[in-house]
């Protein structure tokens, strides 16, 4: 019995770690000035594909992979809603930038749909990021605007280290985009 235990333990292995991602949140010089406004940045929604921690790959139209050897350090919505409230916050220009049950007394949302955050192959290695926002006005429940941000990056290097930096990288561009626009409207 004891011999048969010892054979069990040999034959079980355990996985490599995985390579664990962030994305960082980048510094945007907004207006001069801050607005009394203060903005709520919601988590955002996303297909099951892309709310996990697995980074996604494409390498045909309709065909879904994941990225081998790695994950997001959390789901991919709660990274992007922290990072996006960050770059708000960074920028200055508004007298509070928050999430839920944070208390703030909330002027607007910022409704985010995540709807392509991947590596795609086909055609050329680059990473897509398509964020679709929507500005609430938190005291009467209307949209004040709503908007696609799309950004490409070129994949320069190889593994997950490139993958990831890319993706990282058409992040930053989506995000400054969206903090200027909304700084623009409210």
């Amino acid at each position: 019995m004891v011999a048969l235990s010892g054979c069990t333990s040999l034959l079980v292995s355990t996985p490599p770690p995985l390579d664990t991602y962030e994305l960082s949140a980048p510094t945007v010089h907004g207006r001069s000035g801050q607005s009394r406004r203060q903005i709520l940045i919601a988590e955002p929604s996303a297909l099951k594909a892309l709310d996990g921690e697995r980074i996604v790959i494409k390498s045909a139209p309709g065909s879904i992979q994941f990225l081998k050897g790695a994950q997001w350090s959390d789901r991919l919505p709660r990274i992007v809603q922290a990072r996006l409230a960050e770059t708000f916050q960074r920028a200055g220009g508004f007298v509070g930038v928050g999430k839920p049950g944070e208390g703030l007394a909330i002027d607007y949302q910022v409704i985010v749909e995540i709807r392509s955050f991947e590596i795609l192959v086909a055609g050329g290695e680059r990473a897509d990021v398509e964020l679709y926002v929507r500005l609430l006005n938190d005291r009467n429940g209307q949209v004040r605007a709503s908007r696609v941000f799309a950004s490409n990056v070129p994949i320069s290097g190889t593994g997950n280290d490139a993958y990831v930096a890319a993706l990282d990288a058409a992040f930053g561009q989506a995000a400054s985009d969206i903090v200027r626009w909304t700084e623009s409207l409210i």
